[in-house]
């Protein structure tokens, strides 16, 4: 499968998929913190860590439609059907408990919040699992070429590797 959205030949949607997960992690995190006794801003941070988290998860679920397009009828196009399903039940849990923060005058979690946090967590990692059986089909049959030579290998590359010219010998 070849991806409508690339850069230098990679797709897009790959690699921004891990910004959100990531994002929410480091948000459930700065929670977790705040919540055993920390400086009351890690909430504050926290919060808006999601937010920009649900920034990222939009982007790339525009970029896994756009990418949906192409995927093969049958199994292939479940498992990516699944992939974006569960990312997107994972942004919706976080989007929930940043409107329930959004109101709040101190923006911390509560330790609801924060289990429910980590619902959607334990959500994005059945994502993470799908998208990376995805990465394995999509990759199979591709040969690289080792070494410095691969750089050039890439269709549409701007790399272009040159030996150099020998130099003569003086002597």
């Amino acid at each position: 499968m070849q991806s409508r959205l690339r850069v230098h030949g990679h797709p897009i949607q790959p690699m921004l998929v891990t910004f959100p997960f990531g994002l929410f992690v480091c948000a459930t995190l700065f929670d977790l913190f705040e919540l055993a006794g920390g400086p009351a801003f890690l909430g504050e941070v926290g919060y808006w860590t999601s937010v920009a988290a649900l920034v990222a998860a939009a982007m790339a679920g525009v970029a896994g439609m756009v990418d949906l397009w192409d995927v093969p009828a049958g199994r292939t196009r479940r498992t990516a059907i699944s992939f974006n399903v569960v990312n997107v039940a994972m942004a919706a849990i976080f989007v929930v408990t940043c409107l329930v923060r959004a109101d709040a005058p101190r923006r911390g979690p509560s330790a609801a919040l924060f289990v429910t946090e980590l619902v959607a967590i334990a959500v994005g990692a059945v994502g993470v699992a799908l998208g990376a059986h995805l990465v394995r089909i999509f990759d199979r049959g591709r040969v690289e070429a080792g070494g410095l030579e691969s750089l050039g290998a890439v269709t549409g590359s701007t790399v272009e590797l040159r030996r150099p010219s020998p130099r003569p010998v003086n002597g």
